[in-house]
């Protein structure tokens, strides 16, 4: 979508319309202000669609890092747009739920499209009864899952960087690419 001068756009507000009674037949005021509504018509038709420019489902593909910016999604242009749409639209929702294991689950498959499950807890431990023994130590690592889930192969560089940017700071976070669901998914 262009919003520069576009041959032909016609103006919905045209000014020559709009001027005194007196410049109504008067032809070379007529054609000054086409060459007014020339200019202006692109910028009309923009404020007449704002309120689509700040949507990401329907946006300008032009605009989708503008929007990306806004909200803090990642906005990678070798992505397809429709895919990065849908960063924009669900970033606010990613970021609620960062550091968190479905955090992490969601922005792989938004931002790589494989599957994942996560395993550990990061060793928070707890106790429900006051001034009882503190239970066992758990193991201090998170073992992230993966396998191809949109595409055939899984990019374990990139699953690196987004499992480094997403799992919060005090864990140790391990990656394991699977060629497949793990047999153990649905425990």
């Amino acid at each position: 979508m262009s919003r520069a001068a576009v041959p032909g756009l016609p103006s919905r507000y045209p000014i020559g319309e709009q001027l005194p009674a007196m410049y109504a037949d008067d032809d070379f005021a007529q054609r000054f202000t086409e060459g007014l509504d020339t200019v202006l018509a692109p910028v009309f038709a923009t404020l007449d669609n704002l309120p689509s420019y700040f949507d990401p489902r329907v946006a300008p593909a032009d605009f989708l890092a503008w929007l990306a910016s806004w909200v803090g999604a990642v906005d990678d242009p070798r992505w397809p747009v429709e895919l990065r749409r849908e960063a924009v639209v669900h970033a606010v929702e990613l970021h609620r739920r960062r550091g968190t294991g479905r955090g992490l689950v969601d922005g792989l498959r938004l931002g790589l499209g494989v599957n994942a499950v996560i395993a550990g807890d990061g060793g928070a431990v707890w106790s429900r009864t006051a001034g009882a023994e503190l239970p066992p130590e758990p193991p201090g690592e998170i073992l992230v899952r993966v396998w191809p889930g949109r595409e055939a192969t899984v990019d374990v560089d990139r699953v690196n960087e987004i499992v480094r940017a997403m799992c919060p700071v005090h864990t140790v976070c391990r990656v394991e690419v699977l060629p497949g669901p793990p047999a153990d998914e649905g425990r």
